[in-house]
Order: C-alpha cells, then sequence, then structure tokens
C-alpha cells in the first residue's frame, strides 16, 4: 500500500473487498441480479430492500457465491421459524443449506436462528448473513455486542432488511458497525450533532437497552456539511430500494393488489375509576391500563372478524392474556406464544404456512419478521406504537405473490385513540424517511466519488 492508497482509506468509504459473481440463477429478476452482482462484489454489504421483493433468494445466491470462490462455510442467521422457511427456498432454487439448531454444521451454508448464535464458532465460517437485520438494534446489550462480535473479523458479511432506519437515519449506525464500517459512535461524531454537543448519551443507553436512547435519538440533526457526504458513505456499502424501478428496472410483476386498512372504534365496557365516559389514555402508563380494561371486548369483535369465514387469517395480539382468550375464542386457530420452545414456535408457524390451522394468533415480536403468508389476506390488530412492527406484521401477507386484496381491521377503543394518532404520525414520517432514502442514496450514486491528492507526499528520510 503507498501513501495515496492510505490516505484514500482514511476517506471512510467501503471498499470492494468481494469477488465477481461465479453463479446468478436464471429466475432472478433483473434488479435482483443487480443486486445479487453488486454485493458479491462488495463483500461487505447491506441489501435495504422493502418486503416480497426475494431477499431470501438474493442472500442464499449471495452465500453460495461465498461458498464457490472459497470453499469455505457460511451461516445464515434468521429470525425464529424463519430458518427452516429458508431452507425450503434454498431447495426450491437447488442450492445445497442446512438448518442447524444444535451448532452442528456441514460443508457449504447453514441455516439457524439469531437465539442459537451461542453454539457456532466463527472461526468454522467465511461468511455470515444476516437477515431481516433491523432486528439487531432491538436486542439489548449482551445479545447484539454477541452478534456483532461474531462478525467482526468475518470476510464476507452480508445485511438484508426491509426496515433500516424505521424512525431515524442515526439507526445507520447500527449496520454499519456489524458490517465493520463507522461504529454507531464514530458515526454520530462524523455526520450527526446534539443539543448536548456529544455522542456518549445515546450510546451508553444504547448499549444497556435503556429506552431513553429513542427518544434522544431525535435531536440528532446533519452537521451543516455532512448531508451529502453521509448518504455517500451509505451508498458506498448499502443498497435500498422500495420498487425495482428504483433502481431502473420494471415493476410490472411486483404491483400488488388493494391494501384495505380500516380501524373499529367500540365502546369500552368498564370505565376508568372516577370517568362518567371514556377518555384517551395519555402516557404509557393509562395506554396499558387502557388496554388490560377492554380486552374482553376487542377480543370478543376479533374473533367474531375471522370466525367461520373459512379463510386463513391472522390475528396480532400484544399481551398474554389476549392471546389466551383469544385461542379459546377460535376454535381453528393455533397461537405461538414466548412460552413454546422455538421448536414448537417453528412447527405452529409452518402448520399455518402449509396451511394445516387457519388461524394464527401471535404477536408482532414474535411473528412479524421474515415469514412469507402470501396465502392469507386478512389480518386484525389491535393498536400499537411501533410503526415498525405494524408494518412488518402487514407485509407478511402483503408481498410478492399475494393475489387477492389484503384487508386489515384495526379494533380499537375511545380510550386508544391517541395510539392510533401516533401509529399514523408515525407511518407517514417512515414513508417520507424511507423514500427520502431511496432519492438521497440514488442522488449519490449519481455522483461518481474520485478523491486526488496533488500533492506529492515525501516520507521522511529515517522511515
Amino acid at each position: 500500500m503507498n501513501y495515496d492508497e492510505f490516505l484514500m482509506g482514511k476517506t471512510q468509504h467501503g471498499i470492494d473487498v468481494g469477488f465477481d459473481p461465479l453463479w446468478i440463477p436464471d429466475c432472478a429478476f433483473d434488479f435482483q441480479q443487480k443486486c445479487i452482482e453488486w454485493s458479491v462484489r462488495k463483500g461487505r454489504a447491506a441489501l435495504f430492500e422493502d418486503c416480497g421483493l426475494g431477499k431470501t433468494l438474493q442472500q442464499l445466491v449471495w452465500a453460495q457465491n461465498v461458498v464457490m470462490n472459497t470453499n469455505g462455510r457460511v451461516l445464515i442467521l434468521t429470525p425464529i421459524a424463519v430458518s427452516s422457511q429458508t431452507a425450503e427456498e434454498a431447495e426450491k432454487f437447488g442450492i445445497r443449506a442446512n438448518v442447524s439448531r444444535d451448532g452442528k454444521i456441514t460443508d457449504g451454508i447453514t441455516i439457524t436462528n439469531y437465539e442459537r448464535l451461542h453454539y457456532f464458532n466463527p472461526s468454522d465460517f467465511v461468511g455470515v448473513v444476516c437477515d431481516e437485520s433491523s432486528i439487531l438494534k432491538n436486542f439489548a446489550g449482551e445479545r447484539r455486542s454477541q452478534i456483532t462480535e461474531f462478525m467482526r473479523h468475518m470476510p464476507y458479511r452480508l445485511l438484508a432488511t426491509a426496515t433500516a432506519a424505521p424512525n431515524d437515519f442515526t439507526e445507520m449506525g447500527t449496520s454499519s458497525e456489524a458490517l465493520g464500517y463507522l461504529g454507531h459512535l464514530d458515526m454520530l461524531a462524523k455526520f450527526f450533532k446534539n443539543d448536548q454537543g456529544n455522542s456518549i448519551k445515546a450510546m451508553r443507553n444504547r448499549r444497556f437497552g435503556n429506552d431513553e436512547a429513542r427518544d434522544d435519538s431525535g435531536k440528532w440533526r446533519f452537521r451543516g456539511h455532512a448531508e451529502i457526504p453521509f448518504w455517500r458513505w451509505v451508498c458506498s456499502w448499502a443498497r435500498a430500494l422500495r420498487k425495482p424501478s428504483d433502481i431502473g428496472c420494471d415493476d410490472t410483476p411486483f404491483v400488488l393488489p388493494e391494501l384495505i386498512e380500516r380501524e373499529h372504534i367500540i365502546a369500552a365496557r368498564n370505565l376508568p375509576d372516577g370517568y362518567l365516559f371514556d377518555v384517551p389514555a395519555t402516557g404509557l402508563r393509562e395506554q396499558r391500563e387502557e388496554a388490560r380494561r377492554t380486552i374482553a371486548e376487542r377480543c370478543e369483535m376479533a374473533a367474531a372478524m375471522v370466525a367461520d369465514t373459512g379463510k386463513s387469517a391472522i390475528v396480532w395480539c400484544h399481551m398474554n392474556d389476549e392471546g389466551d382468550l383469544l385461542e379459546k375464542l377460535i376454535p381453528d386457530c393455533v397461537q405461538v406464544s414466548g412460552k413454546d420452545s422455538d421448536e414448537q414456535k417453528e412447527e405452529k408457524f409452518m402448520d399455518f404456512r402449509h396451511g394445516d390451522a387457519r388461524v394464527l394468533v401471535t404477536k408482532h415480536k414474535i411473528g412479524a419478521w421474515g415469514l412469507n403468508f402470501q396465502h392469507c389476506a386478512h389480518q386484525v390488530c389491535f393498536p400499537l406504537n411501533s410503526f415498525e412492527q405494524y408494518y412488518q406484521g402487514i407485509r407478511r401477507s402483503y408481498r410478492f405473490g399475494q393475489k387477492s386484496a389484503v384487508t386489515i381491521d384495526v379494533i380499537g377503543t375511545d380510550g386508544s385513540l391517541n395510539v392510533l394518532k401516533n401509529l399514523e404520525r408515525k407511518q407517514l414520517q417512515a414513508e417520507r424517511m424511507f423514500t427520502n432514502l431511496v432519492n438521497q442514496m440514488n442522488d449519490a450514486l449519481t455522483v461518481k466519488n474520485i478523491t486526488k491528492f496533488n500533492n506529492k507526499q515525501e516520507l521522511p528520510s529515517w522511515l
């Protein structure tokens, strides 16, 4: 390495550490082929593509290319129950991949859940894929550190998610750190500033899973000179698209049927102590109290909406009591809950996916990531504050391969009106943010990044 190359490395733009693709299946769409080619050449990359654009195929082909080029092994990490689904997809595309739940590995591609990572040794692999990598920011403290540390010395790394930064661009630091580029703290210091003039507070809270970090992140803003350099830096290691035309390809195969979102406000049977009528809850404590007070009426309406239809449906709940009551009210449903073992969760999800169970009852945090339920066109849920969970839940059904209009029924009460308004606000914010992300990234890609150091550098004679 000469001195000019050393200075170029200091620009923090992601360098290519990959290779030319050795194999891309003919079944891949044109935009998928472009993303596969770019990510294989990049070596350490992120694919921020919307749900239903075939990230599973792309990450499997990426992993297969790494195996073919290095004769080594690749580990694919997925949310619970997605491992078996990924193995089914691999078989469909003629890719050899094995699911491991106890740390046993074979040559080629191994698939496991994030929760089972501690069974594996990073020295056994040359590459790793994080499917639905946005959940990394939801892992607090030890778990996220474990994943990042596992990947730290991995030559080849790939992240894939539809919601890279659903609430704030500063979330990009989580992905960058996992790929071995700028750490989250370094990214904040380089491109952003806050009211306190430092980046220590937010990073400390994130490490320990403190919710205060979420509130603090909204105070971060670009430095005056940094917005364009920031997007050039992001697009040096990531690609983002919501539809194929974002990178100049045809949208026709991915035009989806109508999405129908309906809100239902029902009267609460029991009023809060000291009130003559129901009023919108303010604050998390009142929202939780209101949700517990209205469990019966909300669950009864949800059960009535999916009962005796003869069609598949998903009912999303928040609390164990809601799930247990729904399970009693809907005779032909299967509930996936936190008390189930990983094997039981996976078995129940696959029963619903394969049509052996008509109605699925579960929480967003358990089943809203990575699973493909295109056979289901009806979902029922209760108001929630997390737009990412709400969006990911919808996209389990509303994705490529869905042939029918998808109906989303949201059941609330007068007390949950503020939660519904908050969800609508976050939805608009997230839509603007991802649209801006795609536009800014595409603009940055049109600017050829050339950094020239014209002054000849003379090394000291003592070196």
